[in-house]
């Protein structure tokens, strides 16, 4: 390769924020990092994302323990990404929740994507040598499935493809508070490598609909108030629209990948180059926008060697 992925150079720690986004109801972030969600019930707590290690689980356990001391019962997983689930046995839930979309995607590319994801990031992997292995959900749903921590209810449902085919939001309606994974984002780039642009657009819409008090996002600082809401939304839609819109002309009249490349990047340095893993995510984002243009629609597989292939082809 000319040069790493940029991310392969991102090795410095991020600051931890703990932001409360409603009554009994955090955010975990780390400055554009995998964040976390926390749902406190009448009686135990639901955590929402993982981490990608134990070690790094711990770190959200550590928060919980600042506020709560009631047990850990649940984990919800929003998609099958390997630095949002595999930190999940730190937490010792005897439940583990996906869409049944998410978890058939752990069995058809759950160990390359886990490869692939350490490959490029191995700052979001401290602690790896203690992952058990694959994480796996004891209970998976379709469409919508409600838990209840005592008295608390907690709606975990899918409204649309988006980052992937699988996943899911995580609404508390006494707060009416959702933690959305990566279909939105706060001030970070959206990593789309396994997305679905053409729909997007749509699940953002579905998201709004709820006229949302606050957001915890997969990436990026909580998101607190109703305005604050609807301006993280159009922000996110306006990253996935700019991306793909140039690809798809690029694709329209047969050119390269590079040249979507080129493309892409006129459109979205201006607008988001100061985002949060913006170049880790750009060229990911093209290939994915690019097979899509051309009617891919399930996302193909990455590798660790399908990483560095398309990262030598873009370098040219």
């Amino acid at each position: 390769m000319a040069k790493a992925f940029a991310s392969q150079g991102d090795l410095a720690d991020k600051k931890i924020s703990f932001t409360e986004v409603g009554e009994g109801l955090y955010a975990f972030t780390a400055e554009g990092d995998p964040n976390s969600g926390v749902i406190i019930g009448d009686d135990s707590v639901m955590i929402v994302e993982a981490q990608a290690t134990p070690r790094l689980a711990q770190k959200v356990i550590d928060c919980v323990r600042t506020v709560t001391d009631k047990p850990i019962s649940h984990v919800v997983l929003t998609h099958y990404h390997a630095v949002r689930v595999l930190g999940a046995s730190a937490f010792n839930a005897g439940q583990v929740i996906m869409s049944d979309a998410a978890r058939k995607m752990v069995v058809e590319r759950g160990q390359e994507d886990w490869e692939s994801e350490f490959q490029r990031f191995p700052r979001l992997f401290q602690g790896h040598e203690s992952i058990p292995g694959l994480t796996w959900p004891t209970t998976t749903f379709n469409a919508k499935m409600s838990v209840f921590l005592g008295k608390r209810r907690v709606d975990i449902m899918q409204v649309g493809r988006a980052h992937t085919a699988g996943d899911a939001v995580i609404h508390v309606p006494d707060q009416n508070v959702m933690f959305t994974g990566d279909i939105v984002e706060a001030h970070s780039a959206c990593y789309c490598g396994d997305g679905h642009f053409a729909d997007w657009g749509a699940t953002l819409e579905a998201i709004r609909a709820y006229d949302l008090a606050a957001i915890a996002p997969g990436r990026g600082d909580a998101v607190i108030g109703r305005d604050a809401v609807n301006g993280a939304l159009d922000r996110t839609r306006d990253f996935v629209d700019s991306t793909y819109k140039p690809v798809v002309r690029i694709a329209a009249r047969g050119g390269s990948l590079r040249e979507a490349w080129d493309a892409v990047r006129s459109e979205c340095d201006p607008k988001f180059k100061d985002y949060a893993i913006y170049e880790h995510c750009l060229p990911f984002n093209v290939a994915r926008g690019y097979d899509e243009a051309r009617g891919i629609d399930h996302p193909r597989i990455w590798t660790a060697e399908r990483d560095m292939q398309m990262w030598a082809d873009l370098q040219g």
